[in-house]
Parts: C-alpha cells; sequence; structure tokens
C-alpha cells in the first residue's frame, strides 16, 4: 500500500498541478530518503531551476521528466499516459533530469501551500514558485527518492524499474503472456500475482479482488489454472483497477491524494478487509488467511 490505483491517482493529481512550474528549492528533512544521489545537496542543486514536464508511472513508481521552465508559462503537459514507458517522451524538448519517487508503505505526495504547517512525519519539501510545495510524507520511512541526470538511463539508477513485468494497461499484457509467468510456477495464485516480476503494481487489495472476481481461490496452485481461468484473471486484475482509479484508489491506512483527499475503493471492495462479513453476491462469510506472509480475503462459495 499504495498499489497501481492510488499511484496513478497521485501521478494524474502531479499532472494537473505541478507542470511547467519552476521548482526554486528544496529541504530534505530526512537524508536516508534521498536514494540517489549520495550527496544531498547535489540532490537539491540538481532539481533546482528545473520544471516538471511530465509524470510517468510505471508499477508503484512516479518518474517526473525535468526540463528547463518554458517561458510561456499557459503551455501545458501532456502528461503521461496511463501504465507509459518511462523512456516515451511527450514534453516539448529532451529533459534535463529526472525525479523518481516511490512511496512505498506510507509515503505521501501533497501540494501544499509554504506556509502549511509541517507534518511531523515531513521528509522532504520541494519548493515552487508563488509559494508552493510538493511535500513527501513519510511516516514508515521507507519510501525514496532519486534525482538522475539526463545522461543516465533511469533504470540503471532506479534499479527496480529493470526488473518489473508489464504493466496491466500495456499492450504486452495478453493472456499469452500472463499464462507464460504462470506455467509451471507451484506456488499459489495470490503469491505469484504478488510479484512484481509477474504483473507491475499489483498489490495484496487489487490481487484479492481480482481472484474473487475471476473465482480463484487464492491458494490454487499456478499450474494448475486452466486458460480460461487466466483470461478470466487478466480481465479482472484490469477491471478492478479501472475501476480503483475511478474511486480514486483504496484508502486503507494513510493514502491521500495530492489534494490531501481520501479514496473511496473501500467502501465498494468486494472481499479485501472483509473477514467476517457477508460475500456481497452470496451472503458466505468472507474467510482470512496468511500466504508468504501477507493476508488474503476470500469466498469459499464464490471462489473454487
Amino acid at each position: 500500500m499504495p498499489e497501481l490505483p492510488e499511484v496513478e491517482t497521485v501521478r494524474r493529481g502531479l499532472n494537473q498541478l505541478t507542470l511547467n512550474q519552476e521548482i526554486t528549492g528544496g529541504d530534505v528533512l530526512l537524508h536516508r530518503t534521498i536514494a540517489y544521489p549520495f550527496s544531498v545537496d547535489d540532490f537539491v542543486t540538481g532539481i533546482q531551476g528545473n520544471a516538471i514536464a511530465t509524470w510517468h508511472r510505471r508499477g508503484k513508481y512516479l518518474l517526473a521528466e525535468l526540463t528547463l521552465p518554458l517561458i510561456d508559462k499557459g503551455v501545458e503537459g501532456q502528461g503521461g499516459q496511463l501504465g507509459g514507458e518511462i523512456a516515451s517522451l511527450s514534453s516539448p524538448t529532451p529533459p534535463t533530469s529526472y525525479l523518481g519517487v516511490h512511496l512505498r508503505m506510507t509515503g505521501q505526495l501533497l501540494w501544499l501551500r509554504q506556509d502549511e504547517p509541517l507534518h511531523k512525519h515531513t521528509r522532504v519539501r520541494l519548493f515552487f514558485q508563488d509559494g508552493w510545495e510538493l511535500r513527501f510524507v513519510d511516516q514508515r520511512t521507507f519510501g525514496q527518492m532519486w534525482w538522475v541526470s539526463a545522461n543516465q538511463a533511469p533504470e540503471s539508477i532506479i534499479t527496480g524499474l529493470a526488473k518489473l513485468a508489464a504493466d496491466p494497461f500495456s499492450s504486452e499484457f495478453t493472456v499469452e503472456y500472463l499464462s507464460e509467468k504462470l506455467k509451471n510456477r507451484r506456488r499459489p495464485i495470490k503469491t505469484a500475482l504478488l510479484d512484481q516480476s509477474v504483473v507491475a503494481g499489483l498489490g495484496n487489495i487489487y490481487a484479492d479482488e481480482a481472484l474473487f472476481m475471476s473465482g480463484i481461490l487464492p491458494e490454487t496452485m499456478c499450474i494448475d489454472l486452466q486458460r480460461e481461468q487466466i483470461e478470466k484473471l487478466r480481465s479482472h486484475i484490469i477491471k478492478v483497477l479501472e475501476t480503483s482509479i475511478e474511486a480514486g484508489g483504496m484508502t486503507f491506512s494513510n493514502f491521500l491524494n495530492v489534494k490531501g483527499i481520501n479514496g473511496n475503493y473501500g467502501g465498494v471492495a468486494w472481499v479485501y478487509n472483509r473477514a467476517g462479513e457477508p460475500c456481497r453476491v452470496c451472503g458466505t462469510v468472507i474467510q482470512r488467511t496468511r500466504l508468504a506472509g501477507r493476508s488474503s480475503h476470500f469466498c469459499l462459495q464464490c471462489q473454487r
């Protein structure tokens, strides 16, 4: 948490609020939040004087293209496409560098006035013109930020990017692709879906939801899945992610969008975090178990 829908919600908000505004400076309150460069001063120097041309999402990572500020502030950035490749440039000029962010468990990116009182878990502040700032708040302190110069490939520095599988919204995420990833695997399907080298961006919440919608028990072994089940699973992974994005993501513990607003998906979740409650389809009590140290929620009547 946050998972793909929450990160996508943040990306869209950032593309609405932060584009083509000069970054005038920054303040790093927790040095270990900056994963690269190793010098906090180099990080601040790298971003300063640049503007954000667009934000992309890859799995649960956010990546901003930084460029020199546009003379015409009225020109709007085009924004990254849903699940788009980070290498495709949508800005009018090549990026001068990149800003990477991973929210991890509790990270929040909030667009605030600079005179707003600091939350005690504020880790990084990026200052913009006209008294605004992008504030990185992170209670558990697992979140990370990177500044990558233009002469370096983002994947060479943000190494997790290179390990990601296909994004569910990409053309690569086909039935054949998913079948190939799952075949001959003697592990529960729920565990496989949490592997970012199988599906990028999917996490505990939406794996539970997609498996319920597909009628598949989380403990079902990958090797035992039939093609028809994989077809349903692929379709419902996409569907549940789209539904959650439309709802602004899910606020289970502390997720907020860039304006500080909760996500609304939790109110319509099929099984996640509903152990002991009746199934919305058949009324059977929702069960909860643990697989590989993670909670799994399911309905014994609707899932086989």
